[in-house]
């Protein structure tokens, strides 16, 4: 159901027209501003810059693990109870909207958007690393013993199925509530219209609306910077190629200019086109590897994934009186910081393509889809992996030695190795692209005051500008420089997890209000 009556905000009318442009006054400047201050500080002073940062993260970290917490389980309760209640029923756009997207484009866009990259990495070097007490185990298990590979791969199950999916759906279907089903635009100050009223227009809504720029563009170009020194490293373990500055923005440069191919070319024939070759290149790699495991080990792996998962996900939920410190801030906390942080860009970009779902549809394929999807990718990598470190097979059997160098060395030991190898580096730089582009369309989207169609130079700007401060920053100050930027963007994610929490009791209190207007209409 549409309101009728006319909203309190509308896409682009605090907007300024100049030189051709069409942006939001003061967002799109004050934002610009202050990403060139904080990267001039980064670059000048990287050293301080990364201390000031850590110390910011580490503090909210220590001292609001509690908040981190609960939010996060919040959040994946409050997702399954709009999947089962009457609510689920009510359709993002109005009764009438049908979607934009067919449901295989609209998942592979969605799971490219939130997780893609990190899963290359970390789906094989989380588990063994954990198994090997590399930094701590989870919940103190023995290391290299049987229960400790369980509790390895139920934690990495932990970190990247339920709880992030939840994070996303939360912020995205709020978003996508109030701008389709209420005419507000597509940014985030529009989900506090419950609560703030007209207020949104002013200062509150600009701070909002600032800092999720600030934590989007500072995630991806963190995630650009130190995703090249990993490609690198990848090319440089398989084919020699020297791991140097040079390669590491040769890959930068690459990057950027496919994705302001894509940018360019907008949702359909960029970022969708994308999202579905990295799909199906995937698909591939994952049913080469399983196949090459066997059928009987997956499912033997599969099974234990699930009952580890099962077994490990209220322990690790609970955050009173752990003595698994070190291990527990140092990965969970964190990983929630991060997810929490990364939310506005994800959240908005599923909201994006999300007109014409049903909430219940909606959220089955924000939180359940994709944590069966890791389920299974974990299943056969980490298994895979974790086999090999158990059995003392190859590089593995020691630990981790470089992260991104994990994946190559667990398929070092399966057939056809240089081609696997190959698809990993490929599937790496594809998830690069959809991260950048579709970063760039959210960027856009908030600091043109929710206007979807605002210019294309202005996507433009940002996709370059992406590209340009991973680059600066790695030329200028190394890994120093880019651990200040991801250290500053995981350390937006303390004053986020309140803004999400106000997000939520908004999407109910409009969920709620939706519902009887509903029931109002269908008695008259």
């Amino acid at each position: 159901m549409m309101h009728d009556d006319a909203p309190i905000l509308r896409p682009g009318q605090d907007n300024a027209q100049v030189l051709g442009m069409d942006f939001h006054h003061p967002v799109f400047p004050l934002s610009a501003l202050a990403i060139l201050a904080f990267i001039l500080y980064a670059l000048i002073y990287p050293d301080a810059a990364n201390s000031h940062l850590s110390t910011a993260r580490g503090w909210s970290i220590e001292y609001f693990d509690w908040l981190f917490m609960i939010a996060g389980n919040l959040f994946v309760l409050l997702c399954l109870a709009l999947i089962a209640m009457p609510m689920g029923r009510i359709r993002l756009g109005g009764s009438q909207a049908r979607p934009e997207y067919s449901t295989t484009s609209w998942f592979a866009m969605l799971f490219a958007a939130g997780m893609g990259i990190g899963l290359m990495f970390w789906s094989v070097a989380e588990p063994v690393a954990y198994y090997t007490d590399w930094y701590g185990t989870p919940l103190n298990a023995e290391a290299h013993t049987p229960a400790g590979a369980s509790a390895a791969i139920g934690a990495t199950m932990f970190h990247w199925g339920l709880h992030p999916w939840a994070i996303y759906g939360v912020v995205g279907l709020s978003l996508a509530f109030f701008a389709y089903n209420r005419g507000l635009p597509l940014t985030l100050r529009s989900a506090f219209t419950p609560i703030l009223g007209e207020r949104v227009r002013g200062w509150f809504g600009h701070v909002i609306d600032i800092v999720a720029v600030l934590a989007t563009i500072f995630g991806l170009a963190t995630s650009l910077g130190f995703g090249a020194s990993q490609a690198a490293g990848g090319l440089n373990y398989l084919w020699g190629v020297p791991n140097t500055i040079g390669t590491q923005l040769a890959i930068i440069v690459v990057v950027t200019a496919v994705a302001l191919f894509s940018v360019w070319r907008g949702i359909d024939g960029g970022v969708k086109l994308f999202s579905n070759i990295n799909m199906v290149i995937a698909l591939g790699l994952l049913t080469f590897v399983l196949a090459t495991g066997g059928v009987l080990l997956f499912v033997n792996n599969l099974w234990s994934t699930t009952l580890a998962y099962a077994g490990h996900i209220v322990p690790l939920s609970n955050w009173i009186g752990r003595d698994d410190t070190t291990w527990y801030h140092g990965w969970t906390v964190f990983y929630w910081a991060w997810w929490i942080s990364w939310s506005p860009f994800v959240g908005m970009f599923i909201a994006r393509v999300s007109r014409g779902r049903t909430v219940r549809e909606f959220l089955i394929a924000v939180l359940l889809v994709p944590t069966l999807v890791t389920l299974v990718w974990m299943s056969v990598f980490g298994g895979t992996a974790l086999d090999q470190s158990a059995a003392g097979i190859g590089a593995l059997a020691d630990g981790i030695s470089d992260v991104s160098l994990a994946m190559f060395q667990m398929l070092e030991h399966l057939p056809l190795t240089t081609l696997t190898s190959s698809l990993a580096i490929l599937l790496v730089l594809i998830f690069f692209i959809t991260s950048s582009d579709s970063g760039s369309l959210v960027i856009d989207n908030i600091t043109a005051g929710g206007k979807t169609d605002a210019p294309r130079g202005q996507r433009v700007f940002w996709a370059v500008l992406e590209g340009v401060i991973a680059g600066i920053l790695l030329y200028g100050g190394g890994s120093t420089a880019l651990g200040a930027l991801q250290a500053g963007a995981v350390a937006t994610g303390l004053p986020f997890t309140l803004v999400l929490l106000g997000m939520a009791y908004c999407l109910v209190k409009g969920l709620r209000d939706e519902q009887r207007g509903l029931a109002l209409a269908k008695s008259a």
